[in-house]
């Protein structure tokens, strides 16, 4: 059974499979790629008829050849309201729209950020193609970048592909095509070209804007691999691995913790430029810099961090999808200044 149930309904039949189950379970198989969530709520709404009468519990159990009707109400008004913000958009079809992301854009509105978020832009970008994630025309978040991280980023216009890449990045890529790497320019550079940073996360008790790397038992797993791809300065002219200045690390994800990278990356003794929140301690180290490499990064004013590659099976055809993203201006200019040392 399709997704596209809306308001004119269908009739449905529990057979065998679904007999002695929970309404809201034998309708979420029944109706295929509609969430159970989406289905408790339509439930209490009145939008289901078992055997001809309106059900409102979705703990009642069903038997075999017994009749639902279900009738899917119309997706509610997007709040928040959309609101004309350029976007790169990257790809978009019915499903899903992936936009290479700015630095300075936040994700979702919360406190402090109530409107001017990418997701005010995607309402007034995508309009009617959102059919209404839980019953509201609003584009489904399955994962979020950092307000001054840029790069790429993928969400969704309907339930059904909002599910479904949703258990993708759950389960980080382990049984699937889900691939996220990011670029980030860090101070110094570490000893191995290739390496596995496995530490726990949590947020900090003293701080709660930032996270902290916990003992194993406590916080929640987080994994990032990295990759050394560059070293400012070169080894060829003559610097020793432990007097690099600084080096461009390529991270790619197994895990997608808040502040992952920054918070792996600091705790291994490299952290960002640029980082005011996990990385204030390297002030000595940006005073070496030559003074084109200062205003370079004055002029990022952020961490250096892009989501360079994303890659994701499609949630409707099982294609795979891969995007690649240049890092931005900001993060080019202080990558050129440092390649000059």
């Amino acid at each position: 059974m399709d997704s596209n149930i809306d308001q004119n309904g269908t009739t449905l039949a529990v057979g065998p499979e679904q007999a002695g189950l929970r309404l809201d379970k034998a309708l979420a198989l029944l109706a295929g790629e509609i969430s159970r969530a989406r289905l408790q709520q339509v439930i209490k709404e009145g939008g289901v008829h078992l055997n001809g009468a309106v059900v409102s519990d979705g703990s009642r159990k069903v038997v075999e050849g017994d009749t639902l009707a279900l009738v899917m109400p119309a997706a509610k008004p997007a709040d928040p309201v959309g609101q004309d913000i350029p976007l790169t958009v990257v790809h978009e079809d019915d499903d899903l729209i992936v936009i290479d992301k700015p630095a300075g854009l936040v994700v979702h509105p919360a406190g402090g950020h109530e409107d001017g978020t990418l997701v005010n832009a995607l309402i007034a970008h995508c309009g009617e193609s959102l059919s209404g994630i839980g019953g509201v025309r609003r584009p489904g978040i399955v994962h979020r970048l950092d307000k001054d991280t840029s790069g790429l980023l993928v969400v969704a216009k309907n339930d059904r592909a909002h599910q479904k890449l949703a258990k993708q990045f759950a389960d980080h890529g382990r049984t699937g095509p889900l691939q996220r790497a990011y670029l980030a320019i860090v101070w110094g550079a570490p000893r191995l070209r290739e390496g596995t940073i496995d530490a726990p996360i949590e947020r900090s008790s003293r701080n709660r804007e930032k996270m902290m790397v916990v003992k194993e038992g406590r916080g929640r797993e987080a994994i990032t691999h990295i990759t050394l791809l560059e070293r400012y300065p070169p080894l060829f002219k003559g610097v020793g691995e432990a007097e690099a200045l600084a080096s461009l690390i390529e991270c790619r994800l197994e895990t997608g913790r808040t502040h992952q990278i920054r918070v792996h990356m600091s705790h291994i003794g490299h952290p960002l430029l640029g980082d005011a929140l996990y990385g204030s301690g390297f002030a000595t180290k940006a005073a070496r810099l030559p003074p084109d490499a200062q205003a370079a990064l004055t002029g990022l004013g952020r961490q250096a961090l892009h989501a360079a590659v994303l890659g994701f099976e499609h949630p409707r055809t099982g294609e795979e999808m891969l995007f690649e993203s240049e890092p931005p201006q900001d993060f080019a200019d202080l990558q050129a200044t440092l390649a000059r040392l």
